[in-house]
């Protein structure tokens, strides 16, 4: 099992983290327990996709791994933490008690979360602002069987590269990344929270949904995804400072922080009416 290499847990004034997956046979619940162990945070976001009601409609599967995370999460709002879950699409069925809490862990449609330097950040899964869900949700169903294929074929490339001694490398999200179309609809997506940023007056928008961990300006907001636990393993942390970052996790089952890449030239997003 892996742990970091840290003697004391770190601890940060927030964290988020979505697209856990649970229920689902792709889900790394065992990773997300290493992670959890060794992170904690004033507030902690956990922002849709957290439990797969889909999977589970397709056939019961609940090691004792992924009771485990809930546990801990659990343990952790007991000793202080606030927690706060935001579904998405795939626990769509906690959106009917919006305003409840569940040992310690409220339930929101949306949130504003306010940064120690005082940005305001919107966060929410993002499902709402996918197309293909809002207009065309048997289409999404249907992408995410073939979705759950693309991470049967990842876990074999995987081994493969592992055998031979080669770093981790995500064959799905390359593909995603590679595909002009895929690529469109990711900038399309980012483009919509923006936005909805921009209407709400957030100084930036903090997500989940497409599982592409990112943190960069987009048309003078701050964009962060958090990705997910099903190939990525990142997670969105603010330092007391401030500071905003992602965390991976990845790379071979290795625990690795570091802060994102330089981002691009930032898009100019035309402003909300």
């Amino acid at each position: 099992m892996q742990t970091d290499p840290l003697d004391t847990p770190q601890r940060f004034r927030a964290l988020f983290l979505s697209d856990v997956h649970l229920g689902a046979r792709a889900s790394q619940a065992n990773q997300l327990l290493d992670f959890l162990r060794d992170h904690d945070a004033e507030t902690i976001y956990l922002v849709g996709d957290i439990i797969d009601g889909w999977a589970l409609k397709g056939g019961w599967y609940w090691p004792q791994t992924h009771n485990d995370v809930v546990q801990k999460i659990l343990r952790k709002a007991r000793k202080g933490s606030k927690v706060i879950y935001l579904p998405g699409n795939h626990d769509e069925f906690l959106r009917d008690y919006y305003g409840t809490h569940f040992g310690g862990i409220e339930v929101q449609e949306t949130a504003i979360h306010v940064s120690a330097t005082g940005k305001r950040y919107l966060v929410l899964h993002g499902d709402a602002f996918d197309f293909v869900i809002r207009h065309a949700k048997w289409l999404a169903h249907l992408g995410d069987a073939a979705y759950d294929f693309a991470i049967f074929l990842n876990r074999i490339a995987t081994a493969i590269r592992r055998r031979m001694g080669l770093p981790y490398w995500s064959l799905s999200a390359w593909a995603k990344l590679k595909v002009k179309n895929a690529v469109n609809v990711i900038s399309e997506f980012e483009e919509a929270l923006v936005k909805e940023a921009q209407r709400v007056e957030a100084d930036g928008v903090i997500c989940g949904h497409i599982h592409h961990a990112v943190s960069r300006d987009i048309g003078g907001l701050h964009y962060l995804n958090s990705g997910d636990w099903v190939e990525s393993l990142t997670a969105i942390v603010e330092h007391h400072d401030g500071r905003f970052e992602i965390v991976r996790w990845a790379q071979l089952g290795q625990p690795i922080v570091s802060r994102p890449p330089q981002a691009p030239a930032p898009i100019r997003v035309p402003e909300a009416a």
